[in-house]
C-alpha cells in the first residue's frame, strides 16, 4: 500500500510540473520580441492591414492572453500541437520527423556519458592520491569546463579536415541511395563525432560525482565491515561501495538525460543534424510559435518522464525512500 501511495505521488508531482512548465514556456514564447504575423505578412509581400488582422486571427493573437494560454493547455491536454503555417504541416509530424536524428545522438551519448563517467570515477576514486587520480580529475575538469560548441569543432577540425576518419556534418552522405544495414552503417559514421562531443561534458560531472560519492561511501562501517571479512579489492569496490555510491548519479542522469534531448541545439548547429534542436532553433528564428511551443512541450514532457523514472528507480533501490516520498 506504501509502495503505491508513493508512485501516485510522484505521478501527482509529474503532472504539476509539467503543467507549470507548459504555463511557463508559453508565457516566455509570449514575451519574447517579434510578431509572428507581421513576419509572415512582409513575407508575402502584402501590407493590407487586413490581410494582417486575418492572420492574427488565424493565429488567435487577436484574443485576450488569458484566453490565449487556456485554448493552449486545453490543447495540450489532448496532445494538440496544433498546425505550422510556415511549414505547413502539422507540428506532430514536424517533430516526429526530426525526433528520430535527434534520438541517434541523444541515446548512445547518454550511455556513453553513464557508462564512462562512471568507470572513471570508481577509477579516480580507488587509485585516490596517485597520478591516475589526478589525471581523471584534471582530465574531468578540462571537459567540464570547455564549451561544448567549441569540442565539437576541434573535433571537426582534428578527426574530419586533418585525419578525413569521419564526416564534417549531415546526417548522411548525400544522394549515396543507401539502404538497410548500409544506410545504418552510413548514420553512425556520421554520427561518431556528434555523440561524442554531446558525452563529453556530462562525461566528466559523472565522473566527478562518481569519484565524490566512492570517497564518501569509502569510510562507512558497512566497507570497513567488507575489508574486514577478507572480501576481494575488486567486489568490495564494485559490489558494497558503488551499489551505495551510485544513487546520486542516478539523480543526476535523470535529470541529464532529458536534458540531452532537448538541449542539443548548438551540437545540432555545429554538425548540420537536422533534429529537433535544430527545428527549435530554426522556428525561434522565424518566428513559428506554433512549433516552438510544441518542441518544447515535447521537450518537458521527456525531461518529467525521464525523472519520473529515476524516481521510481529510487524506490526500487532504496526502500527508505518510499516511506519517504
Amino acid at each position: 500500500m506504501k509502495s503505491l501511495l508513493a508512485v501516485a505521488s510522484v505521478l501527482i508531482k509529474s503532472i504539476t510540473v509539467l503543467l507549470a512548465v507548459a504555463v511557463i514556456n508559453f508565457m516566455l514564447v509570449r514575451m519574447a520580441p517579434g510578431d509572428p504575423v507581421s513576419v509572415l505578412a512582409g513575407e508575402a509581400g502584402a501590407s493590407d492591414q487586413h490581410y494582417i488582422d486575418q492572420l492574427r486571427k488565424e493565429f488567435k493573437l487577436d484574443k485576450p492572453l488569458p484566453v490565449q494560454l487556456a485554448g493552449y493547455l486545453g490543447s495540450m491536454a489532448t496532445l494538440n500541437l496544433g498546425f505550422s503555417y510556415r511549414q505547413q504541416q502539422p507540428v506532430w509530424d514536424l517533430i516526429a520527423d526530426r525526433l528520430p536524428a535527434t534520438l541517434v545522438l541523444a541515446i548512445p551519448a547518454f550511455l556513453l556519458s553513464l557508462l564512462g563517467g562512471v568507470l572513471l570515477g570508481v577509477l579516480a576514486s580507488k587509485y585516490r592520491g596517485t597520478w591516475k587520480d589526478s589525471a581523471i580529475t584534471a582530465g574531468s575538469l578540462a571537459f567540464y569546463a570547455t564549451p561544448i560548441f567549441w569540442v565539437g569543432l576541434m573535433l571537426v577540425l582534428l578527426f574530419s579536415v586533418q585525419l578525413g576518419w569521419f564526416p564534417p556534418f549531415g546526417l548522411e552522405a548525400m544522394g549515396s541511395g543507401k539502404s538497410g544495414l548500409a544506410r545504418a552503417l552510413d548514420i553512425a559514421h556520421h554520427a561518431v563525432l556528434p555523440v561524442l562531443t554531446l558525452a563529453a561534458f556530462n562525461l566528466a560531472l559523472y565522473a566527478r560525482m562518481t569519484r565524490a560519492s566512492m570517497n564518501e561511501v569509502q569510510t562507512a562501517d558497512f566497507v570497513k565491515t567488507a575489508w574486514a571479512k577478507g572480501l576481494s579489492p575488486s567486489r568490495v569496490v564494485w559490489v558494497h561501495q558503488l551499489r551505495n555510491a551510485v544513487l546520486p548519479v542516478i539523480t543526476l542522469a535523470g535529470i541529464q538525460a532529458g536534458q540531452l534531448i532537448g538541449g542539443s541545439v548548438l551540437v545540432e548547429t555545429v554538425f548540420a543534424w537536422p533534429g529537433i534542436g535544430r527545428l527549435a532553433f530554426d522556428a525561434l528564428m522565424q518566428r513559428d510559435y506554433q512549433v516552438l511551443l510544441g518542441v518544447f512541450f515535447c521537450t518537458s514532457l521527456m525531461v518529467v518522464a525521464f525523472n519520473l523514472i529515476t524516481d521510481l528507480m529510487y524506490l526500487l533501490i532504496d526502500p527508505r525512500m518510499r516511506s519517504a516520498a
